[in-house]
């Protein structure tokens, strides 16, 4: 009965939340208009040139489609093989699909976006041809010898941020084995042959500086990203006990992921108890929980295009031991001086030097017990004081380690999100110990996105007494 109770319970809290939304395409996330702003944006900066944009191919096998990032950021369009065309001199868009294949969407997938002036007025886009007309009006480009606009950068979809798929294709060119180039080169060098005459210039720079300034759009988007990310945090601390593996509180993150609506994850899930903790990016999650270890949960969703990241430690036991509260206790603290010395207009690198001074008032002020947690909280304040550094953390927005223009400014303006989330290490225990939070920065400073995720000892302890989903399911059975 108590099961039977318990998983109702947690069924009619669930149901509470709002309906799962669409995810694949872009109308149904923003109207046409956040797109056309975009693109009047990308425009402006590209005078009398072109920019040109190819869209990701099908998934190999049964995966569901995600478009790349930056094709999506312009167009919203959610169609493999799609094409577009923005025009800096007219003003004008143009969209290339594929036909429309009806047994394909009959029988397989349902419908889809075509071309043709249903697609043009779903999307906002000027024109929606055929795919097989890009090559004509790409021509017509290269009769005038037009400069061509188009990103250099290996595509983005899913799981990954922009070094990821570089480094990626990088390491395959390079292999002797090997030797491929990314769908990316090759396409440039198919826009170098079809318009020989025309000049080909990076558009990352220009939409990675569009990117990072979030409009309020993006910000309630990335608002809801934060919400599920920390829900998943918080059913994976009522989880916790020692015997549960971390895949297992993986699995209760990805409950809440898939319940809330997110396409999938937004990078691996970083779960690690005990020894673990010491790696900042560790992912086997295969190791069980130990009574006695601190627990690190690090995961996040891919919620329509757009990523959350925020980080928890708490007891796998669901009770801080006195030696983990003087750990984690003096680490709070230290992170809170660095978090409540942000200001907007202001450089990291200065609120660093404010940080520094609010934890050496720390130090000196904690009752340690323990040398090798003093230790290791010195080094950290140290480590801060040589810095030399003009960064807090990593913006994140439609990729969780987010990109920032090639010429970002030296201080946190309004529309920028960044996560905080430094690490102190006893490094003789090969133990770590590392929060992250979700941070907005305003026009009077900044507002934490999931401060609703508990953060202090009193306040996990209470969260950890509570049952769990795996007190509210069937069990899987064991062999």
């Amino acid at each position: 009965m108590r099961r039977i109770g318990l998983l109702a319970a947690a069924l009619v809290a669930l149901a509470a939340w709002p309906a799962a939304q669409p995810v694949f395409t872009g109308t149904e996330i923003f109207p046409p208009e956040e797109f056309a702003a975009r693109r009047a944006r990308v425009m402006d900066r590209i005078g009398d040139a072109v920019a040109v944009l190819e869209g990701t191919t099908e998934r190999p096998g049964e995966q569901a489609f995600r478009q790349n990032n930056q094709f999506f950021y312009l167009t919203g369009v959610a169609e493999p093989r799609a094409l577009v065309l923005i025009d800096g001199r007219t003003k004008k868009t143009t969209l290339f699909l594929k036909p429309r294949d009806e047994r394909r969407e009959q029988r397989m997938f349902g419908p889809g976006l075509y071309p043709g002036p249903d697609a043009a007025r779903a999307t906002g886009i000027d024109e929606v041809l055929d795919r097989d007309d890009f090559a004509g009006v790409l021509a017509a480009v290269a009769r005038d010898g037009r400069t061509i606009y188009t990103p250099f950068r290996p595509e983005v979809l899913g799981e990954a941020s922009s070094s990821d798929p570089a480094n990626l294709w990088t390491a395959t060119k390079a292999d002797p084995w090997d030797g491929r180039v990314s769908r990316v080169e090759a396409f440039v060098g198919k826009l170098k042959a079809a318009a020989p005459r025309c000049s080909l210039e990076d558009l990352d720079p220009i939409l990675d500086g569009l990117r990072l300034y979030k409009s309020a759009r993006e910000i309630a988007v990335i608002r809801e990203a934060t919400r599920i990310t920390g829900l998943a945090i918080m059913e994976a601390m009522r989880d916790a006990r020692p015997g549960i593996h971390e895949y297992e509180l993986q699995a209760d993150a990805e409950f809440v992921f898939k319940k809330a609506g997110a396409y999938g994850p937004s990078y691996f899930a970083l779960i690690a108890t005990g020894r673990n903790t010491y790696y900042t990016h560790y992912h086997k999650d295969t190791a069980a929980l130990q009574d006695g270890d601190l627990v690190q949960f690090d995961y996040g969703p891919d919620y329509k295009y757009y990523q959350g990241d925020v980080t928890r430690v708490f007891p796998a036991s669901g009770t801080f031991t006195p030696r983990q509260r003087e750990l984690y206790g003096v680490y709070l603290k230290l992170y809170q001086a660095l978090m409540t010395s942000i200001q907007a207009h202001v450089a990291p690198r200065d609120i660093i030097r404010t940080a520094v001074g609010r934890m050496d008032a720390v130090l000196a002020e904690y009752p340690f017990t323990d040398p090798a947690i003093r230790r290791a909280a010195v080094e950290f304040v140290e480590g801060y004081r040589r810095s030399r550094a003009n960064s807090l953390g990593h913006d994140v927005g439609m990729e969780v380690h987010d990109v920032r223009g090639p010429n970002p400014p030296d201080t946190l303006e309004p529309g920028m999100v960044f996560t905080i989330e430094p690490a102190l290490r006893l490094e003789d225990e090969h133990l770590g110990i590392r929060l992250e939070d979700m941070l907005l920065v305003t026009d009077t400073g900044y507002e934490n996105l999931s401060a609703f995720v508990p953060i202090e000892i009193a306040d996990i302890e209470k969260l950890m007494a509570q049952p769990g989903l795996s007190d509210a399911m069937l069990k899987i059975g064991t062999r």
